[in-house]
C-alpha cells in the first residue's frame, strides 16, 4: 500500500473513463461524484473533475486535463469531516488530513512554500479539499467516506495481535518459579513492552507467586488454629 497522497493517470476506455480498479483483489466501484474541485494544501482549487470512490480508495481525475488524476488510499486518511465554516474555508467541502512517509513534522513555513511551488510535491501534501459544486451533496459524501473507511481499519501490528497472556494458574506460577528467567514467557514474550511492569515481568510474577504462597500460608494457619480450638480442654478453675 502506498502512503499519502499520489499521481492516478489509469483510467480505462483509452484513458477517457472511469479509474482502473485492482478488481482482481477485490475493490469495488461505490460512489461517483461529478463536478468536483480538489485543493491540495494551501494551493488554489484546481478545475473541477469527477470524483470516485472505492472501497479502498478515493480517487479524483481531472475532467480537464486527462492526465491529471489524484488517490490516496483510506488506510492514509486519518480525518475526514464536512466543513461548512466560511471563516475554515470559502467553500463547502470535505475536508481531509493525510498521512505521509515522513513522520517528522516540518516547519510550516516549508509546508507552504512546498505545497504552492510550481512543482507540487504529493509526498508532503497532508491535507485535501473536495469541493463539489452542489453542496447538498457534503452529507451524503460523507456518509460514503464514513462507510468505505470501516471497510478499512488499521492493521494490527504481529506482536499486538498475540498480545499478553495475563491470564495464568496457580500451577504456571509454581512451575515457572522453579525455572528461573523463562517465567517471563508467561506474561509475554516481548520484552520492550513495559506495561504494567517498572521492575521486570520476572519480579512481578515472583510477587504474585509470593502472594500467592503467602494466601496460602495465611489458610494453613487457619486451619491450625481451628484444630487447636477444637482439640483444646480448657483446664479446671
Amino acid at each position: 500500500m502506498a502512503v499519502g497522497l499520489r499521481q492516478f493517470t489509469a483510467r480505462a476506455g483509452n484513458g477517457a473513463g472511469e479509474p482502473v480498479l485492482d478488481t482482481d483483489n477485490g475493490e469495488e466501484l461505490v460512489h461517483v461524484q461529478p463536478s468536483v474541485s480538489v485543493a491540495l494544501g494551501n494551493r488554489a482549487p484546481e478545475f473541477p473533475g469527477t470524483l470516485y470512490i472505492t472501497t479502498r480508495q478515493v480517487v479524483w481525475l481531472s475532467d480537464l486535463d486527462r492526465a491529471k488524476g489524484y488517490a490516496v488510499d483510506f488506510l492514509s486518511l486519518s480525518l475526514h469531516a464536512v466543513s461548512r465554516d466560511p471563516e475554515a474555508y470559502s467553500s463547502p467541502c470535505i475536508y481531509t488530513q493525510i498521512e505521509t512517509e515522513d513522520d517528522e513534522v516540518e516547519d510550516e513555513s516549508e509546508d507552504s512554500d512546498s505545497e504552492c511551488s510550481e512543482v507540487l510535491d504529493l509526498s508532503k501534501i497532508r491535507e485535501m479539499r473536495l469541493i463539489p459544486s452542489d453542496a447538498s451533496q457534503l452529507d451524503t459524501l460523507f456518509q460514503v467516506f464514513c462507510e468505505c473507511a470501516e471497510l478499512n481499519p488499521e492493521p494490527i501490528e504481529e506482536e499486538e495481535e498475540e498480545g499478553h497472556n495475563w491470564i495464568f494458574s496457580a500451577d504456571q506460577l509454581e512451575d515457572g518459579a522453579g525455572e528461573g528467567d523463562d517465567v517471563e514467557w508467561h506474561f509475554s514474550q516481548n520484552p520492550t513492552n513495559t506495561i504494567g511492569h517498572p521492575n521486570g515481568y520476572h519480579d512481578l510474577s515472583r510477587n504474585v507467586l509470593e502472594l500467592q504462597i503467602n494466601d496460602q500460608r495465611f489458610e494453613d494457619a487457619d486451619e491450625m488454629g481451628e484444630v487447636t480450638d477444637s482439640g483444646h480442654q480448657q483446664q479446671p478453675q
